[in-house]
């Protein structure tokens, strides 16, 4: 090979001889051969002096040789996974009833009016029965009512918008 013939320095030397140390350590080779082998490295000049020191033990090598052999593929990222969209948001239907027509019967006839108009009888209820119990002082809740329905409008029983 024309790579055998490339020069190597202290480091591929060094390398080698941590490597061969490894394998000494794991049984592989015997004291001798671990001696010889060091030597041998520490002696050797050009890649292709290296090699035989190499050619009967199993990896690691050193990594000058070449890239190793991948046991595994590449990694590959996995595909993006789609993202759901979110249900369109479809306009809710404004209500028949009017917003100005429920603020004002809040306001004019303060028992409770505009709620009943809106459809929402239970609060209608209350707000008559608060304005009887209290002999009509607390008609200030129905006409804060009227207000907040005028300014901000409301929903009726079927929880749609009033219209403006």
């Amino acid at each position: 090979m024309e790579s055998d013939a490339l020069r190597i320095g202290t480091a591929e030397r060094e390398e080698a001889a941590r490597l061969l140390a490894d394998h000494f350590g794991m049984g592989r080779i015997t004291p001798d051969e671990y001696e010889t082998r060091v030597t041998d490295a520490y002696a050797a000049a050009t890649l292709g002096d290296l090699r035989p020191l190499f050619r009967d033990l199993p990896p690691p090598h050193p990594g000058f040789f070449g890239p190793p052999p991948s046991p595994m593929p590449a990694y590959a990222p996995p595909p993006p996974v789609p993202v759901p969209m979110p249900y369109a948001q479809y306009p809710v239907p404004y209500s028949y009833r009017s917003k100005t027509v429920a603020g004002v019967l809040q306001i004019v006839l303060p028992f409770g009016v505009g709620r009943f108009y809106t459809g929402q009888i239970g609060l209608g209820v209350l707000q008559l029965f608060v304005c009887m119990i209290t002999f009509g002082f607390g008609a200030l809740w129905p006409i804060i009512d009227g207000i907040v329905l005028l300014a901000n409008g409301g929903r009726d029983a079927q929880g749609r918008p009033l219209r403006p």
